[in-house]
């Protein structure tokens, strides 16, 4: 618990553990303000959670969320009603304390000088000068000056942000990059399905941040609350503002846990697990393993969705272990899929249809999961077929593996940068912006018509960095996307339908038919994905090495 104290009547923190109440009942504390949304993070538990322990501490305890980067007026308003309110002194939390120093500095603006609010929270360690001109300003943070200026800027710093940062760097050695992300770990997510089903150790998929931006590269460790584009200018968290002549966005996709009512106080325990998370991923092979009879139902929203098959690679593989083990004649495995069909090109159905009735699957299309009640294990699911009206059914569970909605991040969806439905708005060849011609972005967020996965943000990557070079330069986009994207379904434990496709459907396979032939399940596929995909993952795309990945250049037809 890393307490510091910005006033007599509050102090903040960085994320605490239910744990961390009782010492901070025996610290003095008297009340806890939580300003860290539901499920933001693998690290953190739930605000009913933390509620339950408060009480049991004798502490005080207030939901006041905050978005990360998005605060409010309104907001901070209701923080100081709290403050106010609460019992003292209060301590309040987000993931770092920077939200809660915002909010305080935010409420005592009227009623404490600038150099006041300045000198405290400065002695807490958390630099509030940008809340400041925000306060100076009316409210709204002036962009036509910044904290800091670099020559390429990369919001995100996930496979697709760091990939781009180190292409960038090989061409570009001198180039001033800054990648902007408030994240301590960095997670190889495709490894997360095969840590559902035993194949690998959790840890494994998991390194520091630190550890692989680029060298060279400058972290900004933040979140990023608004684009302010006409300005080339991102305004960050504590309303610090970062200026850029060129600007990648790829800050992945939220995953939108809280909209399924229920789902956030019930995962990771009564049998609800979900391989989209870091954290609860054990779980999922746990429950496999205890398991020898009842219902196992797996769940997939509406698209889009990061790696579309990971639902059912969920499925073939806790199937397939119960299958070793004799005992899936015992259990019934319901895949329950908001869409209309098991993949979305048609080419790789078959092999995935034999492996459906090889386990029994029963599959339910468009049948979309809406709320969950762990203690009753009954889940309740919409179902909304063409050309009839919509119908609840409800159905009991032993075991339920959810596969989350899915949206472009609040601050990308509110930003100039988004298309109508919120999603960054990209030419689909080049992946330069529609309307700000020194924007690009590249992986899950942006609208481009391909499959959200690595493999893509892979391909995608050296696009982007060519096509940066080429406007350094002043030349016009050199190379361009073809859609690619690639989906290791695991079929069974050995054996994978490797999946790989660009825009349309149209299948791009990387090796000869003879070595691996996606359309069928195959042993070559596997030790692709278990033994040769996590190391071109940290020792080549992280850090620009463009195996399987040369950008495909644009022919310009002669006049």
């Amino acid at each position: 618990m890393d307490v510091k104290k910005i006033s007599e009547a509050l102090s903040v923190s960085a994320q605490l553990s239910a744990a961390d109440l009782s010492a901070a009942k025996l610290a003095g504390f008297r009340a806890i303000i939580c300003n860290r949304p539901d499920a933001e993070g693998s690290d953190q538990p739930g605000h009913e959670e933390m509620a339950e322990a408060a009480k049991a501490a004798g502490l005080e305890f207030v939901y006041l969320p905050v978005t990360p980067g998005i605060v409010l007026d309104e907001t901070a308003e209701a923080f100081g009603r709290a403050l106010a309110e609460l019992p003292g002194p209060v301590l309040a939390y987000c993931r770092t304390g920077t939200r809660s120093a915002t909010l305080w500095s935010l409420s005592e603006a009227r009623r404490r000088p600038l150099p006041e609010i300045l000198a405290a929270t400065k002695a807490a360690g958390y630099d509030m000068n940008g809340v400041a001109r925000r306060i100076a300003n009316g409210g709204r943070t002036p962009t036509d000056t910044g904290d800091a200026k670099f020559e390429v800027v990369i919001v995100g710093a996930g496979a697709g942000g760091i990939a781009v940062a180190a292409s960038l760097k090989a061409r570009r050695p001198r180039l001033e990059i800054a990648v902007i992300d408030p994240a301590d770990i960095h997670y190889y997510q495709p490894g997360w399905t095969m840590v559902g089903g035993g194949v690998f150790e959790a840890q494994d998929t998991a390194k520091t941040m630190g550890s692989l931006i680029p060298k060279d590269v400058h972290w900004i460790k933040a979140a990023v609350a608004a684009f302010e584009p006409k300005d080339n200018a991102i305004v960050l968290d504590g309303c610090r503002v970062v200026k850029y002549d060129r600007l990648v966005v790829c800050p992945g996709l939220k995953l939108d846990w809280a909209r399924v009512e229920g789902l956030v106080e019930t995962l990771g325990r009564n049998g609800v697990t979900s391989n989209y998370r870091y954290d609860l991923a054990p779980y999922t092979w746990e429950l496999v393993q205890r398991m020898n009879s009842g219902t196992a139902i797996f769940t997939q929203p509406p698209m889009p969705i990061k790696c579309a098959g990971a639902p059912q690679k969920a499925m073939y593989l806790s199937a397939d272990a119960w299958h070793r083990r004799g005992v899936l004649k015992n259990i019934d495995i319901e895949f329950n899929n908001a869409g209309g069909v098991l993949f979305g090109v048609k080419d790789y159905v078959p092999a995935l249809e034999q492996y459906v009735q090889k386990y029994g699957a029963r599959l339910n299309f468009f049948t979309n999961l809406i709320a969950v009640d762990g203690p009753a294990k009954r889940a309740l699911f919409e179902v909304k077929k063409p050309d009839s009206e919509p119908t609840t059914i409800e159905m009991g569970f032993d075991m339920m593996h959810v596969c989350p909605p899915q949206t472009a991040p609040d601050f990308i969806r509110v930003s100039p940068l988004a298309d109508a439905v919120g999603w960054v708005d990209v030419d689909q060849a080049t992946l330069r912006h529609k309307t700000f011609d020194n924007i690009w972005s590249l992986g899950d967020v942006m609208n481009a018509p391909n499959a959200k996965t690595a493999a893509a943000a892979r391909v995608q990557a050296p696009v982007v960095a060519e096509n940066i070079v080429a406007d350094i330069e002043g030349r016009s986009p050199v190379a361009q996307y073809d859609g690619y994207g690639s989906c290791p379904l695991t079929v069974e434990r050995g054996k994978i339908v490797l999946a790989e496709f660009g825009y349309g459907g149209a299948l791009k396979p990387t090796f000869p038919k003879w070595l691996i032939d996606g359309t069928r399940p195959s042993r070559a596929a596997w030790l692709l994905k278990e033994k040769m995909l996590p190391p071109i993952y940290w020792r080549g795309m992280l850090r620009g090495k463009e195996w399987f990945a040369k950008p495909e250049k644009i022919v310009v037809s002669p006049k």
